[in-house]
């Protein structure tokens, strides 16, 4: 569930993803504009963002005059162009993954050798050695 808070400059979203509250400011330039959708025997408006999590319904409506005369207020509220929406777009580009990198080495392992290599020539296996004390 969220809760949002509409203004001339910014909209916040307030909401708890997995028990943590938070709240998110977006300036209104950043949405893309004030599109209606249909649903079903009705029609709702939308402000539209390019992520598909942001964007906020502003209302619905089956009397088509009422929807047109509310997309017009909504536009010249935030001064955003009215959007026709087409069939339904693709789906954005996939987050990361919570733990993508946990199996990498880290940063600074990395510039380092993966280990200390000794001279073939100074290894000497199957012999006996004898040292000498002084």
């Amino acid at each position: 569930m969220r809760q949002v808070e509409l203004h001339r400059e910014h909209v916040v979203l307030r909401r708890a993803v997995l028990g943590m509250r938070m709240a998110v400011n977006v300036r209104v330039s950043d949405f893309l504009g004030v599109a209606v959708r249909g649903i079903d025997d009705a029609q709702m408006l939308v402000l539209v963002h390019r992520d598909p999590s942001l964007s906020i319904p502003l209302g619905t409506s089956s009397d088509a005059d009422e929807i047109a005369a509310a997309w017009q207020m909504w536009s010249e509220i935030f001064q955003l162009p009215q959007l026709t929406e087409p069939a339904p777009a693709e789906a954005g580009p996939r987050r990361r993954r919570r733990n993508a990198i946990r199996a990498r080495r880290p940063k600074f392992l990395v510039r380092r050798r993966a280990g200390f290599r000794l001279n073939e020539a100074s290894i000497h296996r199957g012999e006996r050695e004898i040292i000498a004390r002084d």
